[in-house]
This record gives C-alpha cells, sequence and structure tokens, in this order.
C-alpha cells in the first residue's frame, strides 16, 4: 500500500523484518527514557502524575521525529555528546535529590511543566541509540520511522508509571534509576568524537568510566543532601540565637 510522502505498507520480508526490529528496539530501549520520566514526576501529587507522563512522553518523540533526520549528521560533531553527557549527569542528580524526601527535609513542589521540561531535555539528550536504531531499521521507509518513534510513547508510558509507583514503595529503586542516568552520562562523555580520537578508550575503559559516573550520581547526590540539609541545621540554630 502506498501512502505518499509517509512511505508504503507492504508484507515484504524487508518491510516485516524491518516492523519487527523496530518493536524489539523500542522494547529494549524504553528503560533509560522511562527512569527519568518516572523520575521526573515522582515529586508531582498522584493525581498529576499520568498527565506529566503522557505531556512528557508525546513532547519528547515529537522532537524526536524532528531530530532523527538529523542525529546521524550530528553525532560527528565533537564535544556535542560531552555537552549531553554533562547535561544528563546534572538532571540525575538533581532527580535523586528531590526523590529523597526522607533524607532531603521537606520536598519543593514541582509542576508539571517543571517535570515536562526536563524530561523533553534528558529524552532528547538520551534517545539517540533510539533514534539511530529506529532509523537504520527502517531502511528509509518513514511509515516504519513515524511507527516506531510512535511505538515508544506507550512502552515508555506504562513502564515509567509502573517504575513511579514502584519508587513510592521501594526508594532503592531511586538509587538504582539516578545510578543508570550517571552511566547514559558517563557512556556520553567516553564516546564521544573528541574523547575517542584523544584516548582511544578500549571497551573496558568505557564500561569503568560508567560505572564511575552511576555511582559519582548517587554519592554527589547524598554530599548535597547532607550539606543542604546541615546548612538548614546552621540557619535554624542562628534564627533561634
Amino acid at each position: 500500500m502506498d501512502l505518499g510522502a509517509l512511505g508504503s505498507f507492504t508484507f515484504d520480508l524487508q518491510f516485516l523484518s524491518g516492523l519487527v526490529s523496530i518493536v524489539l528496539i523500542d522494547l529494549i530501549l524504553a528503560g533509560d527514557n522511562a527512569v527519568v520520566i518516572a523520575m521526573a514526576v515522582r515529586s508531582l501529587p498522584p493525581k498529576q502524575r499520568k498527565k506529566g507522563i503522557i505531556f512528557g512522553a508525546g513532547a519528547a518523540v515529537l522532537l524526536r521525529v524532528i531530530l532523527t533526520f538529523f542525529v546521524a549528521q550530528l553525532l560527528q560533531i565533537n564535544y556535542l555528546k560531552i555537552i549531553g553527557g554533562v547535561l544528563i549527569l546534572w538532571i540525575a542528580v538533581k532527580l535523586f535529590v528531590e526523590g529523597m524526601p526522607e533524607e532531603n527535609g521537606e520536598k519543593e513542589a514541582t509542576t508539571i511543566q517543571q517535570a515536562i521540561r526536563l524530561i523533553v531535555i534528558a529524552d532528547i539528550t538520551m534517545a539517540t541509540d533510539n533514534m539511530l536504531a529506529v532509523a537504520g531499521a527502517s531502511h528509509g521507509n518513514l511509515f516504519l520511522l513515524l511507527f516506531g518513534l510512535g511505538l515508544s510513547i506507550p512502552f515508555v508510558v506504562f513502564t515509567s508509571n509502573l517504575l513511579s509507583i514502584l519508587m513510592d514503595k521501594y526508594p532503592v529503586i531511586i538509587y538504582i534509576g539516578a545510578a543508570i542516568l550517571g552511566k547514559v552520562g558517563g557512556e556520553m562523555l567516553i564516546t564521544d568524537p573528541f574523547t575517542v580520537n584523544l584516548l582511544h578508550p578500549s571497551r573496558i575503559t568505557q564500561y569503568g568510566v560508567e560505572a564511575i559516573f552511576a555511582l559519582g550520581v548517587v554519592v554527589v547526590g547524598k554530599i548535597y543532601i547532607r550539606w543542604k540539609n546541615a546548612n538548614k541545621e546552621y540557619v535554624i540554630d542562628i534564627i533561634e540565637l
């Protein structure tokens, strides 16, 4: 079936293999994006979480559709992934700190707009693997490309909604989520073209860097929480005096 500018819908081997590949890619790569969405909406009131997840995932995927056509060229630019990696690490620490209310005292209210902004920034920064994989599996068929990017919405929405519920019951998931984001940030730093050309890192080195940043995000977050709480106690003591 010819869909004009949207490509074609056929049942030949290439189309079907691309379709299956895209479904598997979305299932495998939805995890990282679901983690950041779940952590971003955790500070929202329960009734607003689902809206934050749906709007955030929808806005992020819409931008993915646009960026997919340029991402292959953009990834060859030096320092771009380094900037993205630093941004992801900052978001990881921020979400970790906001997600630990028992250690952070009174938790500041988060609005849907703030959650959506974090979701979009993090998703677009992290989504290069997904966009490239889906673009490759589509074999130039625009219908398959749009289908793959659109299919990621329900996968991410379901997974992130489940994770946000589990985070309320099992706070250890917040540590795991922050570590995953730290790992992604470290991977972006070590795989930037500039870093690769300068250091020629081996696979073991890459894994080591990812592990360091996974642990580092949690450590920095814990240090910041303790510093902030100690600062609050100092201010309270001064006021009481």
